[in-house]
């Protein structure tokens, strides 16, 4: 299964471009996806862009996102508090 992520772009240099992934930014490949400039949203896979969406689509996916994240969140919270356990026995 492949996973393309939505960023948005910050600089634009000659092949490749800075994005931000909600504070976190990469320098992307653009080669597959010209006339970038910032302010636009892309979907990066591997380190390469590879196709441009509208601020509406990519906000809309970063939301949803977050809420996947948010869910998974009390499970991983049980999965360490139950590996601790495990590892405190004297």
């Amino acid at each position: 299964m492949c996973l393309g992520v939505p960023a948005k772009v910050i600089e634009v240099r000659d092949k490749t471009a800075v994005v931000d992934y909600g504070g976190v930014k990469r320098e992307v490949d653009i080669l597959l996806v010209p006339d970038l400039r910032p302010g636009d949203y892309v979907i990066v896979h591997a380190g390469a862009a590879i196709a441009r969406i509208d601020e509406k689509e990519a906000l809309e996916t970063l939301r949803l996102w977050a809420e996947v994240l948010e869910a998974l969140k009390p499970e991983a919270e049980v999965v360490e508090e139950g590996a601790e356990e495990e590892t405190s026995f004297s």
